[in-house]
């Protein structure tokens, strides 16, 4: 940790995402709503998994995992915009600046994990639906998640290893309303090209593999279920196509950012509101507005409180 001794910055000054005022009250009321969402609808989930047993399965375990690994995505980042928005000075030290980093990486290896797991499950509960207890049993489910963990600290430690030796001696200012290692890279200073090259092969390989091995899934479901019943296609669709959204949205901005690493321009700060705003919020309302159990399960939680109420 000596380059936090060596380096002249203490702290970094975040642009934020709108200079107009009435866009920033604007965007203070939006993103504190879809916080509030993103808090209360992920929870909720977490919750129902629990407190039922008819949602006590493997698809459920990884769900509620994504629902904490959402609220935990989004609290790194999307609070501190809040408060940004209506501050003239928009200030991080350096200490918070590489936290916050490694939190996002760690968390957005989980999450990649996470989706993969999913797709797996997806795959034996439609292609297998006779072995599926057996191989998606809770020890393995279990190990998903620790694995998730575990890529996630890996995959952030690698690249923060080089990141915070390098010496920061002059430009403080982040175009962007978070930290991430593209952004702040091109303050150090020293060549970062190496460095460039690092978080490219580590963040933009991880990316566009977990994307691709992810649709590829995807096909070789479908494809495996349209030959067994062309009829059962369109079913097939319904439950992945929830899966497929949330794909979609999350490694959109990954691989804008890290897949072509280091762009001129600031587009890549309003990508990734999808990541830490848009896809959490929506995750909640994808797997329940399109789920028939978690409809059910929410209608017996009603049933419950209605009948407590009048016991």
């Amino acid at each position: 940790m000596g380059g936090l001794n060596d380096s002249v910055v203490s702290e970094f000054v975040l642009l934020g995402l709108s200079t107009s005022w009435g866009t920033k009250v604007f965007l203070t009321l939006t993103f504190s709503l879809l916080y509030v969402g993103i808090i209360l609808g992920n929870l909720f989930i977490v919750f129902l998994v629990i407190a039922d047993s008819h949602l006590h399965s493997p698809m459920y375990f990884l769900l509620a995992n994504l629902s904490l690994n959402d609220v935990g995505v989004s609290s790194t980042t999307v609070p501190k915009m809040i408060s940004d928005l209506l501050s003239e000075y928009k200030v991080i030290s350096f200490q918070s600046c590489m936290t916050q980093i490694c939190f996002i990486h760690i968390m957005g290896g989980v999450e990649m994990v996470l989706l993969i797991a999913m797709a797996f499950d997806r795959y034996i509960a439609i292609c297998k639906p006779l072995h599926y207890l057996n191989i998606m049993s809770p020890k393995r489910c279990v190990s998903f998640v620790v694995i998730g963990w575990v890529t996630g600290v890996v995959h952030a430690m690698s690249q923060f290893a080089f990141v915070i030796n390098l010496p920061f001696c002059g430009p403080n200012k982040v175009d962007s309303f978070y930290c991430d290692f593209p952004r702040i890279i091109k303050l150090a200073c020293t060549d970062g090209a190496k460095f460039e090259f690092v978080v490219a092969a580590n963040s933009g390989f991880m990316s566009m593999g977990t994307f691709f091995l992810l649709i590829l899934s995807y096909v070789f479901i479908l494809a495996t279920v349209w030959k067994r019943s062309a009829g059962d296609l369109s079913k097939a669709l319904v439950t992945l196509s929830a899966h497929i959204t949330v794909v979609v949205l999350f490694f959109t901005p990954c691989m804008f950012l890290y897949v072509w690493p280091f762009p001129k321009s600031s587009i890549d700060k309003y990508l990734f509101i999808a990541d830490f705003a848009i896809t959490p919020a929506l995750n909640p309302i994808i797997y329940t507005l399109r789920n028939k159990e978690i409809r059910i399960a929410i209608q017996r939680m009603r049933k419950w409180r209605h009948s407590d109420r009048f016991s």
